[in-house]
């Protein structure tokens, strides 16, 4: 196999940190990050609101394959402080975009379910778009920006993540130590995603780069389930105590930003073209707790 070298932003995240494992076993890795140092690949500081700094850097490196996770992604503060959001989301995507048209370099942009309105579900790549909230709509202009300014890219979008990491948790670690704790938590029984389990995303990711697979690609789990569905699955899984998940809805909650009610993926698509495939919620969280296992 041919080493390529791989730039990846937001490398230190909860997507980040397993992609960049996964990719330096075999390549050469540039892990950039803004504030947490990653634990793999060659770290280097890349701020995405220093638009200069961001050229600099890609010029210096001459990557490949860059693969772009980096981004704003709390939901309420892009809400708050929509310059910002636009200026990491968007603008920084734009730069990267252009950036890699003129080294010729394959770019990887890892979208999101939230470009959809949710009011449907079950949505294809080709299906239109419609964010409700200003993440949704940051990280849509960043799409635009990719197809605009980059000669060779594709469009990876995926939904809910989920894994391990050292200081990010991700939702079901966020539940098992609340249900482990004995406290009760409210659980959103009107939103429906399709989550995707973190080193089965990265294996899809990296095998779109490797192979340069183009244009838009679903890359989530493969099941459409509640937020409730997901954890009473968990508690299931692990015995918890099912009466500590307090179920509520959407509209009791006071969110600053929308969120759309049903994001779901249809990854019919990535299912087809990958041979390393979407898997069902089951499989994944065969996998999440038998790691879990192994960490204690």
């Amino acid at each position: 196999m041919v080493t390529l070298k791989f730039l990846v932003t937001g490398s230190a995240g909860l997507i980040g940190n397993q992609l960049v494992n996964d990719l330096s076993k075999s390549h050469d890795v540039i892990s950039c990050y803004n504030n947490s140092k990653p634990e793999f690949g060659i770290p280097m500081n890349m701020d995405l609101q220093n638009h200069e700094m961001i050229s600099n850097i890609l010029r210096e490196a001459k990557p490949d394959i860059v693969i772009h996770l980096g981004a704003m992604t709390n939901v309420d503060l892009c809400e708050d402080k929509q310059l910002l959001a636009s200026k990491i989301n968007t603008k920084a995507t734009q730069i990267i975009s252009e950036e890699c048209s003129k080294l010729n370099s394959f770019l990887v942009y890892v979208s999101t379910d939230y470009v959809f309105d949710g009011k449907s579900g079950k949505y294809k790549e080709d299906d239109v778009t419609n964010p409700i909230g200003f993440y949704g709509k940051s990280k849509l202009d960043g799409e635009y920006a990719v197809q605009k300014f980059s000669s060779n890219w594709c469009i990876a979008r995926t939904s809910t993540p989920f894994g391990y990491h050292s200081s990010k948790k991700s939702f079901p670690v966020w539940l098992i130590e609340n249900l482990q704790n004995n406290k009760s938590v409210n659980i959103l029984t009107d939103q429906i995603t399709s989550p995707t389990y973190v080193p089965n995303l990265s294996s899809m990711l990296m095998e779109i780069s490797q192979k340069k697979i183009e244009g838009i690609i679903h890359v989530s789990g493969a099941t459409k389930i509640s937020r409730f569905d997901f954890a009473s699955l968990i508690v299931e899984k692990l015995n918890l105590d099912k009466n500590l998940l307090k179920p509520i809805k959407m509209d009791e909650i006071n969110f600053k930003a929308q969120r759309p009610k049903n994001s779901s993926l249809d990854v019919s698509k990535a299912t087809a073209i990958l041979s390393e495939k979407p898997e069902s919620v089951e499989q994944s969280l065969e996998k999440f707790i038998d790691k879990k296992n192994d960490n204690e």
